[in-house]
């Protein structure tokens, strides 16, 4: 099992240029022989602080938009996740659309989007792809325990979390976010890839603030250790060769279940006694 993702630069509201860079994504992933290619959240539409320029890229999954997404990446082989801001209906969502061969297999929406105007999605849906199961979190998702443990307890031995990140400061974030993440794959048992974007410069269109989008995309094995990097501020497609029959769920993964279930009840009470 081959899996990847496709660090790279996203163009603000231009739906036609992004999707250009997800073809040229899956060309490198197909020449590869990868089973599986990611790319970045909000990547088809691009990621805005203000709920009026986001709706206006947005669209729905039975748009135009998304019938061209499927048709002009009917042919190559790789299974593929994309970020994009789902309209349904009067609502606007952060979401992930999971793709084969021109096919909607499904979609993932943040369950914790950082700008109040998206809706929080409160499905957590499995796939598989040759014998591996995977889920999808999103970004802000890897900081809470809960949505990586509802996949891990559906059985997902590998969870992929597309990142579209510029921050005004990025060594902190580096920190926070690798401790973050290290801390999902280990307590679930996990493989866990952050996959991000880049930005070129401090200066992005749609924010308000002088920022950085340094990438740091990463595969993270189920003891917390990168087995697979993109590197800092560059476009780069990460590959990892996955061997299933070596893989096995190590004993970390028993924390999450154990603490789920034993716990529980107590965790509520806990909860009950603060409100």
């Amino acid at each position: 099992m081959r899996i990847g993702h496709y660090q790279c630069v996203c163009r603000q509201g231009d739906f036609e240029a992004n999707l250009s860079t997800v073809i040229k994504g899956l060309e490198l992933a197909s020449e590869a022989r990868l089973d599986i290619v990611s790319f970045p959240e909000s990547f088809l539409t691009g990621y805005f602080a203000k709920e009026e320029e986001a709706r206006a890229h947005a669209f729905a999954v039975d748009s135009p938009e998304m019938n061209q997404v499927l048709q002009k990446t009917a042919s190559f082989e790789p299974l593929f996740m994309v970020g994009f801001n789902e309209l349904r209906g009067d609502d606007l969502y952060d979401t992930v659309a999971v793709i084969e061969q021109g096919k909607l297999l499904g979609r993932y929406s943040k369950a914790m989007p950082i700008y109040r105007y998206f809706v929080p999605g409160r499905e957590f849906p499995v796939f598989e792809k040759k014998g591996l199961t995977f889920g999808v979190i999103i970004c802000a998702d890897g900081g809470y325990i809960e949505p990586a443990r509802i996949l891990a307890l559906k059985g997902a031995r590998l969870i992929f979390a597309p990142h579209f990140n510029f921050v005004s400061d990025p060594v902190k974030h580096y920190q926070m976010v690798r401790n973050d993440h290290i801390a999902r794959a280990v307590e679930n048992g996990v493989y866990f890839l952050r996959a991000n974007n880049v930005v070129p410069g401090t200066k992005l269109e749609g924010m308000e603030y002088d920022g950085h989008g340094y990438g740091d995309s990463y595969l993270l094995n189920p003891n917390g250790e990168v087995v697979a990097a993109a590197g800092l501020y560059h476009e780069y497609l990460m590959i990892y060769n996955l061997d299933l029959q070596m893989e096995h769920r190590s004993q970390h993964a028993w924390r999450s279940i154990k603490s789920a279930t034993e716990l529980l009840e107590t965790l509520q009470q806990a909860l009950d006694a603060r409100q």
